[in-house]
């Protein structure tokens, strides 16, 4: 079989990359291949349409196994079996318990337990975990950074009282005293001494986990993939070296190391991500300890809520279904489906149903829990897997370099690059350069919002306002700018009509009236698409009859010479007037008094905004 194989393969010459590129020119007809063919990351590298074995092979960690160090391709080599995990708010402990029983035979096997800090007791605990048998699920627990300490002590005391094994009890505390100056701007570093106490409580539990890096809140916040990566690193190595500079052994500080990581929606960028963190994880380990089971980094991945969306909430079901593709192809040990009405009210019992069944879905139907780094071996994802990597490495060092996580963040520096970032990719959402699905672009033209309105966020405080002592990161859905001006629409007295003046070339009036259509509905706008017109004295008339406050023409370039200045004096102000296109004649039409054009490079954001000013909106 093998000589028949040789045999078959050698009837074919293997093509070189310049034939590849010189057929894709080719088929580009002209097309600049630099434009459309290579896709320039949010990261600051270049990725080329398609790559070759030789490409590859100058990757040093291309033959790398599963389960070995750097662990770029899992720390597991049997199977990709991760933690389907859900969190519970636990204002009531018998109630949080209840829940908790009730999904643990739903499929879930990891319970996170967001406690209020300010309920603590070793009462509180035992109602909490009535019932659980605490050495078959992972239990996860999440409470004021300034009270972790107690809780330590209180679950510890909790799991000798039972008689438990140790050493098969798995979970973590998410001890964390950096995030808050991060997301609050409140710094809590003083608190890290805690954190060696906490390890000593945990000293003879091998699988539960001590400290938390919890960089998921800058996927949140709208941070690029190779920023998550950067900072979390930087983040985790402050954790080893404050900590064994306390007398911890750095292989028992990356050991009791969690890393809750984001994942956005960008597909491979995010499978990438995951393994260039494990690899880049054990390079920083490997510095401190030649433990290499010490280097395994051990990920909690998180569907982000950035890119979630109050209006048209089913296609965040999409996003994050393609989000927990990316955290199980990437091998983490478990995932948070975030819930898709997160955005606006306390997830119902449907939507957590149905963010479970995301995770079973993949994991009884689709066997990605038996297939060990499937991405392994692709040209495209190695390379991938590289570039981030080199970009992320890059920030980490830039991190170091002026003086570690700590004093970065102190300084706000972090925090103020992740706005920028976020700024930038609102800006870029508002100009329709970011595509957000039935928000900015594909809007359902009907839906109304009933009362949605968007959620406030709490934490596990128990109350109290904090201190500012830097700049916080400002975690604003993508969407937000969008969803506020359709919502003011919403409400005004009377929902603007918007009429499309169809005439001329059919298909350039057609393709106009639906990009107006889309574009227009994104505030809110009651569109009214039509097949065409004879004249434009006729559409005005009908325009006016459908009570339109705003008439846009919608024809070809040149027709709009002849179409768009009678259009707009026959109109004579009754509604406002617009054109779709950049026409050559832009100039002359501007003269005659016509002040609105829609196309693809005005911002689409700002254009509603003054609209809507204009409205009387």
């Amino acid at each position: 079989m093998a000589d028949n194989k040789e045999k078959l393969f050698s009837d074919f010459t293997a093509p070189s990359a310049q034939e590849w590129r010189e057929k894709i020119e080719v088929d580009l007809k002209g097309a600049d291949y630099q434009k459309k063919m290579v896709w320039r990351t949010n990261e600051g590298f270049s990725m080329e349409p398609f790559y070759r074995k030789e490409d590859v092979d100058k990757l040093p960690l291309v033959n790398a196994l599963p389960g070995e160090f750097p662990y770029v391709r899992g720390n597991k080599a049997a199977d990709n079996a991760w933690h389907v995990r859900q969190n519970i708010k636990c204002a009531c402990p018998k109630e949080a318990n209840a829940k908790a029983l009730d999904i643990l035979g739903k499929g879930v096997d990891s319970l996170g337990f967001c406690i209020p800090a300010d309920k603590l007791s070793a009462e509180y605990i035992e109602q909490l975990l009535d019932g659980i048998y605490v050495e078959c699920v992972e239990l996860n627990f999440h409470t004021c950074q300034r009270h972790s300490l107690e809780l330590a002590r209180l679950l510890d005391a909790y799991f000798r009282a039972k008689g438990a094994d140790l050493t098969k009890i798995e979970g973590s505390i998410a001890f964390d005293p950096l995030e808050k100056l991060l997301t609050k701007g409140a710094d809590r570093s003083a608190l890290l001494a805690d954190g060696k106490q906490i390890i000593e409580i945990f000293a003879e539990y091998p699988n539960f986990r001590a400290l938390a890096v919890n960089a998921f809140k800058l996927t949140d916040a709208g941070a690029y993939s190779y920023q998550d990566l950067g900072y979390a690193l930087a983040w985790g190595n402050e954790y080893l070296n404050s900590l064994t500079e306390l007398g911890v052994a750095p292989e028992t500080v990356a050991g009791n190391l969690k890393f809750n990581l984001g994942i956005n929606g960008v597909y491979f960028m995010e499978i990438a991500k995951l393994r260039a963190a494990r690899m880049l994880w054990a390079q920083v380990v490997a510095q401190y300890t030649a433990d290499k089971e010490a280097a395994k980094m051990h990920v909690c991945a998180y569907t982000t809520t950035y890119n979630q969306t109050i209006f048209d909430s089913y296609v965040n079901l999409l996003r994050s279904q393609t989000e927990t593709m990316s955290a199980a192809l990437g091998g983490v040990e478990s995932i948070v489906v975030r819930p898709f009405d997160l955005p606006y009210e306390t997830p119902t019992e449907f939507a957590e149903r149905i963010a479970r069944n995301q995770q079973l879905l993949l994991k009884d139907e689709c066997h990605f829990d038996r297939m060990v780094d499937v991405a392994g071996g692709s040209y495209f994802i190695e390379e991938l897997t590289a570039a981030l990597a080199q970009q992320a490495w890059k920030l980490f060092l830039s991190v170091e370099e002026a003086g570690g996580f700590l004093k970065a963040a102190q300084a706000g520096t972090i925090q103020t690059a992740i706005n920028e970032t976020n700024k930038t990719r609102h800006a870029n959402a508002g100009k329709r350069k970011e595509f957000l699905l039935g928000t900015n672009q594909f809007p359902n033209f009907t839906e109304k919002s009933e009362g949605k309105q968007p959620a406030a966020c709490c934490c596990a405080c128990g109350g109290g306002k904090e201190g500012t002592d830097t700049v916080a990161i400002q975690s604003t859905r993508l969407a937000s700018d969008f969803e506020a001006l359709r919502l003011t629409t919403e409400q005004a007295p009377k929902t603007p009509v918007a009429f499309m003046l169809t005439i001329g070339n059919l298909a350039m009036r057609q393709a106009r009236a639906q990009f107006s259509c889309n574009f227009l509905a994104a505030a809110g706008y009651k569109v009214i698409d039509n097949l065409g017109f004879p004249t434009v004295e006729e559409g005005v008339d009908k325009a006016i009859e459908a009570g339109a406050d705003i008439v846009v023409i919608c024809s070809s370039d040149d027709e709009y010479a002849e179409y768009a200045i009678p259009a707009f004096k026959y109109l004579d102000g009754r509604a406002m007037f617009v054109v779709a296109g950049a026409p050559a004649c832009a100039e002359e039409l501007k003269a005659a008094g016509i002040e609105n054009f829609i196309h693809v490079r005005v911002d689409q954001l700002q254009t509603l905004k003054a609209y809507n000013q204009k409205l009387g909106i």
